[in-house]
């Protein structure tokens, strides 16, 4: 008989590791995480574990103590790692750029020196769409080019998959696959697990839910004079669910031996563009609420647009997103009515 693939999820406790650790165990996988709370609390791993109904292992550890995590990987019996530990505000990194290169750094090489040491095999790195900067083309494919980065945080995430890609080739044993993320956005269904930013939101799902449930007073949407048909960015926004899948299907295909490859890059995203106005609207109509909204001038730094070329992923993970934009912004507004008491 055999035994059940285990992955350890580093930074498990998070907005995308929660989820990932719930749709791993939905796929038959045992599940080990760790984290350190810097950015999340103990509620991610609680809701994993009442959606799945597993006491999933959780391990209190900076992935920055090399000894500390090297316990983790003498404790259990896990073949694969999916890395998210990161800290991930862009202008946070700007202000304080060593925090963000010693931790995001450090986190990820003791992830690969100690797959290596250690005879384990798979890395899933969470990479992200900011390594395109402000495209050519668009949609965006794994082959276009990658631009100098805008801020330190989307520095590291370059760095790292270079760290990923030259280790693969120096150690035959490793396997490497770095998924670009485009805006992950949603909540779990059971509304037990969802995206629960530390202070003021960077992110514009939950800065909308939050000005919904009235805790911010208005949504500032940053430009209407972009050359796009409203005038408003434009993003590819793509389900959490969704993306937690596209895991699974990176870890299966170094599994079961799949990847053409040993070190792999697919992009994650939907294949859709969709305008910050457009998203607005839609949430207002899908839950049938009125956002206070005003148009505040352009954020330096915004990318105009961007979006995925998904074909890759969709062909060699056998993996697409399928959550309609409409059900992922209900279950957004479940998960803040749920986290806040609202009925």
């Amino acid at each position: 008989m055999n035994k059940k693939p285990c992955v350890l999820v580093s930074g498990g406790a998070g907005y995308i590791g929660s989820h990932t650790a719930v749709e791993l165990i939905g796929a038959g996988m045992d599940v080990v995480i760790t984290d350190n709370l810097a950015n999340s609390d103990m509620s991610g791993v609680e809701g994993a574990r009442r959606i799945t109904g597993v006491d999933i292992p959780f391990v209190d550890v900076d992935c920055c103590d090399r000894a500390a995590f090297a316990e983790v990987f003498r404790r259990y019996d896990f073949d694969s790692v999916i890395h998210f530990a990161a800290f991930k505000a862009v202008g946070e990194s700007v202000d304080n750029p060593m925090k963000y290169y010693r931790n995001n750094l450090a986190s990820f090489m003791n992830v690969v020196e100690l797959m290596h040491e250690s005879g384990r095999h798979n890395i899933v790195f969470s990479s992200s769409a900011t390594v395109y900067g402000e495209a050519d083309e668009l949609p965006v494919t794994e082959k276009s080019p990658r631009k100098p980065a805008t801020s330190p945080y989307g520095n590291t995430k370059q760095m790292c998959e270079d760290i990923l890609r030259d280790s693969v080739g120096a150690y035959p044993s490793l396997k490497g696959i770095a998924l670009r993320y485009f805006n992950p956005i949603g909540a779990h269904p059971s509304a037990l697990i969802g995206e629960l930013p530390r202070g003021v939101p960077q992110n514009l799902v939950p800065y909308i839910t939050q000005t919904a449930a009235g805790i911010r007073e208005c949504l500032s949407v940053f430009g209407d004079d972009y050359p796009t048909p409203d005038g408003s960015c434009l993003r590819d926004y793509i389900d959490i669910v969704d993306l937690a899948k596209a895991h699974v299907a990176a870890i299966r295909r170094m599994i079961e031996n799949k990847n053409k490859e040993r070190y792999e890059i697919f992009n994650v995203g939907t294949g859709r563009a969709v305008s910050v106005f457009e998203l607005v609207k839609t949430f207002e109509r899908v839950n049938n609420l009125r956002l206070n909204y005003k148009v505040a001038p352009r954020r330096a730094g915004d990318v105009v647009a961007i979006w995925a070329d998904t074909s890759l992923a969709n062909s060699e993970l056998g993996w697409k997103a399928e959550r309609p934009l409409e059900e992922t912004l209900r279950s957004a507004w479940a998960w803040e009515k749920h986290v806040r008491g609202i009925e």
